[in-house]
């Protein structure tokens, strides 16, 4: 199922100033009932027993059942996940795989997955922003911005974005750096934590309950990135080999493995 394709056929609602991590609440019954389906379809279940699981425990027992991610991607009934349902499932259980438990973080990345995949939302600190945006560097140059709100929004698009580009086109930033000289992907990680750890230190931050998010996103930006990683490698461009992502999948997954 590509991911590309959902994002693009998602409807177009009015787009808000400040990403949330509310993904997972907006969860329909509709989907909780796909999942079930759709587990019971690609295991063998008893339908039943999922369904007990799902009233005795909540949506997240089988949002977490390791076998939905397969499931969604072979079965049928999967090209009628809602884009929610698909990014929310994909990012957390990439996160898991690394050994990243905090279903709020999943959330808020499956939330930056979606917003910037929409219109030129990934160029844009808001809607109503006439500015357009190509670099990091253009966004870190206007983080002091003098109104209040919009040195918040610039703060908080700096880390998205870098974790956007960082995290979906991996193999884009490390050609363009070979043959173009630009900027590599630990680049992309400073600018990326830099970016929300600024936005968690905004008094706006508190307002919007974000300031703890903020903090934990910049200290994990690394793996957020890989596991992003895995769901480009995956979904966006699973035809693409070559020895830079080799050793980029290596690498990142030696290095969350020694640290989890």
């Amino acid at each position: 199922m590509p991911l590309l394709s959902l994002v693009a056929g998602y409807p177009q609602t009015r787009r808000s100033d400040v990403i949330q991590a509310t993904v997972r609440h907006h969860l329909t019954r509709d989907d909780a009932q796909l999942v079930a389906r759709l587990i019971a379809r690609d295991s063998g279940t008893p339908l039943e027993e999922i369904e007990r699981a799902l009233a005795d425990k909540g949506i997240d027992a089988v949002l977490d059942d390791p076998r939905l991610p397969a499931a969604l991607l072979r079965e049928g009934q999967g090209a009628w996940a809602s884009l929610p349902l698909f990014s929310y499932v994909m990012v957390r259980h990439a996160l898991r795989r690394l050994g990243e438990e905090d279903r709020r973080l999943a959330d808020y990345v499956a939330a930056v997955l979606m917003h910037l995949g929409m219109r030129d939302n990934a160029r844009r600190v808001s809607a109503g922003d006439d500015q357009v945006y190509d670099s990091l560097a253009a966004l870190l140059a206007d983080v002091d911005d003098p109104d209040g709100r919009r040195s918040f929004l610039v703060r908080t698009h700096l880390g998205n974005y870098a974790l956007w580009l960082s995290g979906l086109f991996p193999d884009y930033i490390e050609h363009r750096k070979w043959r173009r000289g630009g900027p590599d992907l630990d680049y992309y990680e400073e600018m990326g934590r830099k970016g929300y750890q600024l936005a968690a230190g905004h008094r706006l931050a508190d307002d919007h309950g974000l300031s703890t998010l903020f903090a934990t996103a910049a200290e994990r930006f690394g793996l957020l990135r890989a596991a992003l990683n895995d769901v480009s490698d995956t979904l966006l461009f699973p035809n693409h080999f070559s020895p830079e992502r080799l050793m980029r999948q290596v690498t990142s997954e030696a290095r969350w493995r020694r640290l989890s």
